[in-house]
């Protein structure tokens, strides 16, 4: 679905014509609705957790953490892959197309072992990090309890997460979003039917608490897998590149060559910054088990309303590399600024929403009223802060759609670790800073990102055809 728009007007606006944004939303909404009805589910099942006890909450809450760290080392492996399965789509090239399945199966492969290895290993060290006496009246010993009794389960469903992940990416990158979508609104409706089930014990069931939410969270990853691998497979007119596609695993070694290239600085920045995403987090646990709590209401709720500026970074990346894979790269730069605006704009009013409804959603959860003014607080936050978080979501994806993926590692990941967490680890060490201001002040630092995001994007180096390989 390659976009024509950019090059038909001449107008240098930031408002595009009516169509650019008829274009645009056609591959974000589908996202947008598969990441909402995800997320609000998510938010159901950490409700129905929630009403279990505050150590049960937080020690799943634990895990996801954990967990989120191997979801993003898997994305960011793909996506690496992924700017070329744009541009080879933007460009029709079938055998470029089955290059990068192959290698995106392979990569999702060796990534979900060592994840397992490391999470089982080093599981109790690593939730250990996140436990702290803060003068609260939650049993860290119960929370650990919790927290290995839902990863011990969750193990299962890493390697069908890894494969439909594998699948609905290429999807995305060839313009079919409804079938990712279908299949992930079909998932977390099992999850959340399994969910009251397993959880309470309901309709003669076992109440198993914890372990029975991450049980139907792994049948629904299965489920998902089923989906999209059978459709794209008994769809071949529609994904003609899936013919015949693991008929052997060759893949050229100048395209290995550049997968590793542009990849492998991708899949590095999205490790190290759910790492330093995850230390963010420890150390505001420094704070206690009531900051573990009451960070877990906070982004269960924002999560909903962030699918706006996430759903938007997908869609940049896509049509952006789609122009850059068709040759059209005179009108990219104004392409990518007007993407930026037009994210901007809808991440303001989801901001708004949020901060509306905040005050309401934390007494849903069966806990402390110190929790629940905390969760408020945060949400807050996140509410002022989402028009930032747009524009530099938006940086981070329009110079990824062009290779650049080493400045994409400096803005993104380095950024994380040079500014946002030395803040974090001074405030929450040296200071007796309130949870919600020192929350806000590591927030804030993304204005100075916005700033390097905005030079970036102007100067347009990040404009790069990257579908040239040998035998093309």
């Amino acid at each position: 679905m390659a976009n024509t728009y950019s090059n038909k007007d001449n107008s240098k606006s930031l408002i595009a014509p009516r169509p650019f944004y008829g274009h645009v939303l056609a591959v974000a909404v589908p996202i947008m609705i598969q990441n909402g009805i995800t997320n609000l589910v998510g938010m159901l099942d950490n409700l129905m957790v929630g009403q279990l006890s505050t150590e049960a909450m937080s020690g799943v809450s634990i895990v996801n953490q954990l967990l989120f760290v191997f979801y993003l080392c898997i994305f960011g492996g793909l996506a690496g892959i992924g700017i070329f399965s744009a541009q080879f789509w933007g460009k029709k090239d079938l055998k470029g197309m089955q290059y990068t399945m192959r290698a995106k199966m392979i990569l999702a492969f060796m990534i979900t072992i060592i994840g397992v290895l490391v999470l089982y290993i080093f599981r109790t060290s690593l939730i250990g990090m996140f436990l702290h006496e803060g003068g609260d009246t939650g049993d860290l010993e119960l929370t650990l309890q919790h927290a290995i009794s839902y990863l011990l389960v969750m193990y299962a469903g890493l390697l069908p997460m890894a494969i439909t992940n594998v699948y609905a990416s290429t999807l995305r990158e060839t313009g079919q979003t409804l079938v990712p979508m279908s299949a992930g609104i079909i998932a977390v409706f099992v999850n959340l039917i399994g969910n009251y089930i397993l959880i309470y014990g309901k309709f003669g069931a076992p109440a198993l608490g914890v372990t029975g939410a991450a049980l139907a969270t792994v049948i629904s990853r299965f489920i998902e897998m089923f989906i999209v691998v059978s459709w794209t497979h008994n769809n071949p007119d529609k994904n003609p590149y899936i013919r015949r596609c693991y008929s052997s695993m060759y893949i050229p070694s100048d395209l290995v060559f550049k997968f590793i290239i542009k990849g492998a600085p991708l899949l590095a920045n999205e490790a190290l910054w759910s790492i330093g995403t995850t230390m963010l987090v420890q150390c505001y646990s420094v704070r206690g088990l009531n900051a573990v709590a009451a960070f877990n209401i906070s982004n269960s709720l924002a999560n909903v309303f962030n699918i706006v500026f996430i759903a938007m970074g997908s869609a940049t990346s896509i049509l952006l590399g789609q122009e850059l894979g068709a040759g059209r790269l005179d009108g990219a730069k104004l392409y990518a600024l007007r993407l930026t605006t037009f994210s901007v704009i809808l991440s303001s009013i989801s901001g708004l929403m949020l901060f509306i409804i905040a005050p309401v959603f934390p007494d849903l959860y069966n806990t402390t009223d110190n929790i629940k003014h905390i969760a408020l607080g945060l949400l807050r936050v996140n509410a002022v802060c989402m028009p930032l978080y747009a524009f530099t979501n938006s940086a981070y994806f329009t110079i990824r759609s062009g290779g650049k993926t080493f400045i994409t590692f400096l803005f993104d990941s380095c950024f994380c670790w040079v500014v946002s967490f030395p803040v974090a680890f001074v405030l929450s060490r040296y200071t007796n800073m309130p949870i919600i201001w020192m929350f806000l002040t590591v927030q804030s630092m993304d204005l100075l990102k916005s700033v390097i995001g905005f030079i970036i994007v102007m100067r347009g180096k990040w404009i790069h055809d990257l579908t040239k390989y040998a035998g093309n």
